[in-house]
Order: structure tokens, then sequence, then C-alpha cells
């Protein structure tokens, strides 16, 4: 073979050796790339189904319950509605705007309200953790809202509070802080009472503490239910102070 040849021939076989690299190089990095994104889109996805779920409601929604203004009651409802400011720190918002569209049944509840805030058997401190844990299993805003300061002045350390907003178990609670909070959550998760969360109770409370506590879980979980189905934002437009908790 002449040297001429045979020198274009090596040339020849040398870029297409080049040539398939180069398409191999190319294959691989296409390759690495597909592979980089579909990790991306999996791990996109996967956060997004461990997101917890946030309602969001338009600003230009209409109201389910506007806020009631005075002139706007009627004869049987101004009387409610004053016996509610003399307690209320929230005026006539929240959950009362509610019940004043049903003013037999908040006069009725009154009596109720009325002993479960201010007459309990149940020391003020473990009658607020009781609200304030039903407050943060619904996440009612305004119920979060009203009674985090009033838990505060009564004693509840702030630690325990703070644990309870983020949705964990309070880690520094005393022995009667964690009667109450594995009684309200018994009922509230489970539906029952164990044998171990009443052992717990009784030996810490009366038999009418134990029924007051049940009481009152159920009847701020009814006020929760009032605020939640109205969407009630929190007083005074202030940021909320509650955010959703994880999915379980």
């Amino acid at each position: 073979m002449p040297r001429d040849a045979f020198r274009r021939g090596r040339v020849y076989v040398a870029a297409q050796r080049q040539m398939r690299e180069k398409i191999q190089g190319t294959e691989e990095t296409d390759m690495k790339r597909r592979i980089a994104l579909a990790l991306c889109v999996a791990v996109g996805i996967g956060l997004t189904l461990m997101m917890p779920k946030v309602q969001v409601h338009s600003a230009d929604k209409e109201q389910r319950f506007p806020l009631l203004k005075w002139e706007q009651l009627n004869d049987q409802q101004r009387p409610i509605a004053d016996e509610i400011l003399k307690v209320s720190s929230i005026g006539i918002s929240g959950p009362f705007n509610m019940m004043l569209h049903s003013p037999v049944m908040r006069q009725r509840m009154s009596a109720m309200l009325d002993y479960l805030r201010f007459n309990i058997s149940v020391p003020r401190k473990l009658n607020e953790f009781a609200i304030l844990i039903q407050a943060r299993l619904w996440t009612p805003q305004v119920e979060w809202t009203a009674h985090y300061p009033l838990a505060l002045k009564a004693g509840l350390p702030q630690a325990v509070a703070n644990d309870l907003k983020v949705g964990k178990r309070p880690a520094s609670m005393q022995s009667d802080e964690v009667a109450v909070y594995d009684l309200c959550m018994d009922l509230a998760k489970d539906h029952v009472v164990s044998d171990a969360t009443f052992k717990k109770a009784r030996d810490l409370f009366s038999d009418q503490q134990i029924v007051d506590l049940i009481t009152v879980s159920g009847v701020y979980t009814n006020l929760a239910m009032l605020s939640n189905t109205a969407e009630d934002a929190s007083p005074g437009g202030k940021t909320s102070p509650l955010q959703p908790l994880p999915a379980r």
C-alpha cells in the first residue's frame, strides 16, 4: 500500500474514533442530565406531598358570616351581644358572631361558658391549657389569639405553650400539665381514654375536675367548629399565629 494511502487510512480511523468518542460523550452527558432532571422532579413531588395542606381564602371572597354591626341586631340579639361584650376580649367577632345568628342557643349556652371560664373547678392555668390544646388541634386563629395570653397570665409556662403552638408535645410539662395534655389528646385523637391516662388524671384531680376538663374540651371544640366554618381570620387583621399542622 502506498505510504500516502496508509497515512490517509490512519487519519480516517482516528477521525472515526474521535467521532464515536464524541457521540458517546454526548450521550453520556444527555443521560446524566436526564437522570438529574428525573431526580429533581421526584424530590419536588416528594416535598409537595410532605407539605401541609393550606387553605387559602381569597381576599375578595364573599364572607360566609359577615361581622354583624350593632344597628343590624334585632331586639333578641342586642341584649345577648351586650352580655358578650362585657366578657369577650375579641368583641362579637369569631364564634360569637355566628352564635348571634342563633340567639336562643347562645342565650342557653351563656351559663355554660360563664361556668367554664370563671367558675370551673379546674385551676385556671390548666383550664386555659385545655382550651389551647383544642385551639391547636382545630387551628381556629381567633380562639388561639384570645386564649394564648390568658394561659400565660394564668401561669402556663411559655415554653409549654410555644411547643404546643408548633404541634409538638411540650417537653417541660409539670405532672398536672401532663395529665391534662394526655387526657385531652386521648379524647381528641383516639376518642377514648386509656387506663394509663385515666390513672394519671385520677391521681391528681377530683371526679368533678375530670368531668369539667372533658366538658371544656368539648365546648371549645364546638367554638372552633363555628370559627372554622365561618373561616374567621385573626382579630384585627393580624398575622395568623397558627400554621396548619403537618398531615398525619
